[in-house]
């Protein structure tokens, strides 16, 4: 049990761990003191004295070790002559801390003097007016005037871009060292650092393109002046201008907490549009960060792309606007004839609400649902997932964390995060993978299977553990002979604490399918279930695929049968014929097909029928994430052109439609209100909810995890530490309060290992006679429909690629950066790409990064050729 220390700062006793610093001992005690370089995620340093205070300690006689006390039985308190720093300093038994007697005021008036010497003094036009912790410091703790001469002062160079997404004007900076400090200890990516010395010290980037990290604008919230800014917002608007929404991230199965700030301006027509995107605090899911992913790639949901605004049907061969009346007449009067044939399609990226709904109505129908997905093994997570209680920020030395077939920050880059600290907490971490990834930086034991081999990894993980005598292929010999494979087998079996993390680097759906499967069994043979962070994660290519497969969609070992098979297709926020051509020939003839979307996709553009679809920031719902946690979002910016009647502000829901008012509908409709209207145009409108609570209240009655949520359980919050975004701004950045629900994780049911403890099948790869062996990987920015309508990070994306080995590429005569022919399916679909060369790579093994134009789900045979 930690041991706590009594203290006093300002006259207010409190009592806190000890180790804790006296600035932190004072935010608890509800006492704020100034700071500027220090933040409560990173280690002191000292450098900004704003923090100064006066520090009395009781006074200890030397030779019997107890406190000195004065006549009335107080201790004597000495104070040191000198004011300290309170972001360096730990409290002690009996501290008694003083932070606004005069002289610690007058030393803190004197910090902020010698600050706004070299200070433009730009607030009007600078992008922190309104947050900014200077400004409000110099406020309540400066001098009234300055002593020094405004012509005297240094002038630097503003508007420095450090990369495409951050602008440092260089004389607003205060040298905290903040943001080289978030970048090299949280981030992990030193690409700014300091140049020069003195009032000639500047911020720079080291690295080429400028900035480049996944982290970069984090530094922006933790900068306590304008120096750094993102080029989105810079210029945009001023903080008290904006309103906000909280909401949930929907690019990765993490579920960050974010907050939409929002305005209606001229500039955009008078409607309210997003102007930026800021984390929200969820200690147990984002804690105050997001990625640069989350923060810049929100602009397919924007109306000002190309978006879907009514709905369209097929006339004469063509697709051709029509009204919400007219196309759910048809859409319904086909379905209606469908007599069960009839399939649903529906992608990770709807929200629960949604998949429940369109559940729902397949099922009236007596169709089949399926997962448009290239990940399996949810089946397991539903049953060993992250029970209640888990949180990789209480994980320490007693736990350990297996990372299979995943590369963490590309997939899901907060669960990289907050993997890599719980290794510097003392995590015995092991990384699984067939190619190097940078969470081996913070790993314990790296252990490199070949590729195709991770199922027959995890069973020789559990060989080792268990003496199964599983039979593995021959190509692992190497591996599970090394030393330290013995070490982390012997590592993980002491564990009292295992989680394991399990992707789809070089996999497809029957491949993750069967990792799924050997990690399950493998936490259950080993006991690491049902208990806090214990438990089975699935690194998901979507938000909200977790929920999906706690209600019971799954996806299809042959989606191209299911689909050819189908007279009425019905898709939903999936585009298969964009993703990968040979689906294409199953649309056309006698087949119907519907497509629900935001966007006239390929797969789309060959529907009968196309119904626009409102983005999650026009409409409120819930996602589970990968860890089961389900959390609400809200509506952020209203729809314009919605009858009956019109959202006047941001947060606004529509309420539930009248009969009446089909004929009067326009514009895009909430994912789950469309299979509602079908449902009524087919005579059962009370089979489904038409409002998104009331969608949710029918989920919690009828899917068991489920069972006794609501949107009220879903918004409740609890205090949180450090306690950042409160009036100060200063303390922990501008990320937001979460004063709208923390989430709540669902429970796991009883442990049935009845099943589990079947085996998959393993076996070597066999490379093809001709050509190579690809294999697809993950890539945080990447070419899909969510995120290339983010001009912002064109820079990032960048075009195809391939990665080869360079003996490969002797052979084809082929250089770095050179383009290539890439054939798939025997030479059926070819595209081209430029070529990267990796020397660590096997012969005849390529990577090819999903969503990128390249039509890869799963290990296929290629044909590469110089182009």
């Amino acid at each position: 049990m930690t041991k706590l220390v009594s203290l006093t700062i300002d006259g207010i006793a409190v009592e806190v761990p000890e180790g804790t610093l006296v600035v932190d001992a004072a935010r608890k005690a509800g006492v704020d003191i100034p700071v500027f370089c220090y933040h409560p995620k990173m280690e002191p340093v000292g450098m900004c004295r704003m923090c100064l205070v006066e520090i009395g300690r009781p006074v200890i006689d030397r030779q019997s070790g107890q406190m000195v006390l004065n006549e009335d039985g107080s201790p004597q308190i000495s104070f040191s002559p000198k004011l300290e720093t309170a972001c360096t300093t730990p409290v002690s038994q009996g501290m008694v801390v003083i932070g606004l007697s005069e002289k610690a005021k007058a030393g803190r008036e004197d910090i902020l003097e010698f600050l706004l010497t070299s200070h433009p003094l730009d607030c009007p036009i600078c992008d922190k007016g309104g947050e900014c912790p200077l400004q409000n410091l110099t406020m309540g703790f400066g001098p009234g005037q300055s002593r020094y001469l405004y012509e005297d002062k240094k002038h630097l160079a503003k508007n420095v871009p450090l990369g495409d997404l951050i602008v440092l004007d260089r004389e607003r900076c205060i040298q905290c060292a903040r943001c080289v400090r978030f970048q090299e200890i949280i981030a992990e990516d030193p690409v700014i650092g300091f140049y020069q010395r003195g009032r000639s010290l500047e911020i720079v980037t080291q690295s080429e393109p400028g900035f480049d990290s996944y982290w970069s604008g984090n530094t922006t919230d933790i900068c306590p002046v304008g120096a750094l800014t993102t080029v989105d917002f810079r210029f945009g608007a001023r903080p008290w201008e904006l309103s906000s929404a909280a909401s949930i991230c929907n690019h990765c199965p993490v579920g960050c907490n974010l907050t939409f700030n929002i305005r209606r301006e001229a500039a955009s027509g008078g409607r309210w549009v997003v102007k930026r995107v800021m984390p929200r605090q969820n200690e147990m899911v984002n804690e105050i960060w997001i990625c640069d992913k989350g923060r810049f790639g929100y602009h397919f949901a924007d109306r000002t792309a190309p978006r879907l605004t009514q709905p369209l049907v097929r006339k004469s061969g063509e697709l051709q606007p029509a009204t919400w009346e007219e196309a759910l007449e048809v859409v319904a009067a086909r379905f209606a004839s469908s007599k069960g044939n009839l399939v649903t399609l529906a992608g990770g990226r709807l929200a629960n609400e949604d998949l429940f709904n369109l559940q729902k109505l397949t099922q009236e129908l007596n169709g089949d649902t399926a997962l448009y997905t290239h990940m399996g093994g949810g089946e397991w997570t539903t049953r060993l997932g992250f029970p209640p209680g888990t949180d990789f920020g209480h994980m320490g030395t007693e736990s350990a964390i297996l990372v299979v077939g995943c590369d963490l920050e590309e997939a899901a880059p907060l669960w990289w995060l907050r993997v890599k600290q719980a290794a510097q907490r003392g995590v015995t971490l092991i990384v699984l993978n067939s190619r190097p990834t940078k969470l081996e930086r913070r790993a314990t034991y790296v252990l490199r299977y070949p590729f195709a081999g991770a199922t027959a990894a995890v069973m020789a993980f559990a060989n080792q553990l268990f003496d199964l005598r599983l039979e593995v292929p021959s190509s692992l010999t190497e591996l599970t002979k090394s030393p330290e494979f013995q070490q982390a087998v012997t590592a993980f079996q002491k564990a009292k604490n295992a989680v394991v993390l399990y992707g789809c680097d070089g996999m497809g759906l029957l491949e993750t399918e069967a990792l799924g499967q050997a990690c399950a069994n493998l936490l259950i043979q080993s006991g690491h279930t049902h208990r806090p962070n214990n438990g089975l994660l699935a690194v998901w290519p979507r938000a909200n695929d977790q929920g999906a497969w706690e209600m019971g969609w799954r996806p299809k070992a042959d989606l191209q049968s299911a689909l050819q098979g189908a007279e009425v297709l019905y898709i939903a926020a999936a585009d298969p014929a964009g993703d990968a051509p040979q689906y294409q020939a199953l649309f056309g003839g006698q087949k119907f097909v519907v497509v629900q979307e935001l966007y006239l996709t390929q797969t789309a553009r060959l529907a009968d029928v196309v119904l626009p679809a409102q983005s999650w920031t026009e409409r409120e719902g819930t996602y589970t994430s990968g860890e089961r946690r389900v959390q609400r979002f809200y509506p952020a910016v209203p729809v314009e052109s919605v009858s009956p009647r019109r959202a006047e502000s941001p947060g606004t829901s529509r309420s539930p439609l009248l009969t009446t008012d089909i004929e009067r509908l326009e514009g895009p409709l909430a994912d789950y209100l469309i299979p509602a209207l079908i449902a009524r145009r087919l005579g059962n409108g009370n089979a489904l909810e038409e409002e998104a609570a009331g969608v949710f209240r029918m989920l919690a009655n009828q899917v068991a995890a489920f069972a006794g949520l609501s949107y009220q359980k879903l918004a409740e919050v609890v205090e949180q530490w450090p306690i950042v975004s409160r009036q100060d701004l200063y303390y922990g950045g501008t990320s937001y309060e979460n004063a709208q629900g923390l989430g709540v994780t669902l429970p796991l049911p009883d442990l049935n290992t009845t099943a589990a403890l079947a085996w998959p099948q393993s076996a070597d790869l066999v490379l093809p006679k001709l050509g190579m062996m690809a294999f697809p990987i993950d890539r945080l920015y990447d070419r899909g429909r969510t995120l290339l309508p983010s001009s912002l990070l064109d820079g990032r994306i960048g075009e195809a690629f391939i990665i080869i080995n360079g003996q490969d590429a002797a052979r084809l005569k082929v250089n770095e950066g050179e383009i290539v022919r890439v054939s798939f399916l025997d030479g059926d679909v070819g595209v081209v790409a430029q070529a990267r060369l990796d020397a660590q790579l096997p012969e005849r093994v390529v990577l090819i990064p999903r969503s990128f134009g390249m039509p890869i789900l799963a290990p296929t045979a290629v044909e590469v050729k110089p182009a």
